[in-house]
């Protein structure tokens, strides 16, 4: 089974692409949403993050996801330290859950794949890119926040050229219809990598 690795900056619009792929009948693994629910809901993983950010980071027994992104993504010494926590229990997660699949590849869906090495223990990468200003207007319209607060997420992250040539596929995402012919030409590409009938392709 190929596993592939689906990433983006934010805003690019990585989610609406593994919406794409989920529709041809791929299995897909939200590494963002997983790892939200893992810092919920893991007695060991929550522990480790209390020790390091304080009891502030649970509020009322659940997760202050507002108030940990304000701590971290203005302190790159945290952020890098609270993701030495996160993303290894993220790795754990993700092997049993393919271990459970059966399709030709699944997606591994994660905003800093690259950069924090991931995508090496994957067998193909695909990059989603969009001009910045088009992410900004998404965040902005999807989180209802500031354009300056979103600039400060992107600092965060690797531009996409620094991106672009450590991956195999790469899709322009501003038009939806456009998006979605991308999508299906990289699924048959990767159906013929895994071994599949062409016919496979729905």
């Amino acid at each position: 089974m190929i596993c592939v690795g689906l990433t983006g900056g934010i805003g690019s619009g990585k989610s609406t692409v593994a919406s794409y792929f989920k529709a041809l009948g791929i299995p897909v693994y939200d590494s963002d949403t997983r790892a939200k629910e893992l810092m919920q809901n893991d007695p060991f993983l929550r522990e480790q993050i209390t020790q390091l950010l304080g009891e502030e980071a649970y509020s009322k027994g659940g997760l202050n996801r507002k108030w940990i992104s304000s701590r971290v993504f203005s302190d790159p010494v945290l952020l890098n330290a609270l993701n030495g926590l996160v993303h290894p229990a993220v790795r754990t997660d993700f092997e049993l859950w393919r271990a459970e699949q059966r399709a030709p590849y699944v997606v591994q869906e994660a905003a800093i794949l690259l950069e924090n090495g991931a995508y090496k223990n994957l067998d193909r990468t695909l990059l989603v890119v969009a001009p910045e200003k088009m992410r900004i207007e998404r965040v902005v319209h999807r989180d209802n926040v500031t354009p300056t607060q979103v600039l400060k997420r992107i600092k965060h992250q690797w531009t996409d050229a620094r991106k672009i040539p450590l991956v195999d596929f790469v899709i322009e995402n501003t038009d939806l219809e456009n998006t979605r012919e991308q999508v299906e030409v990289i699924h048959r590409k990767l159906l013929e990598m895994s071994g599949s009938a062409p016919e496979s392709f729905c």
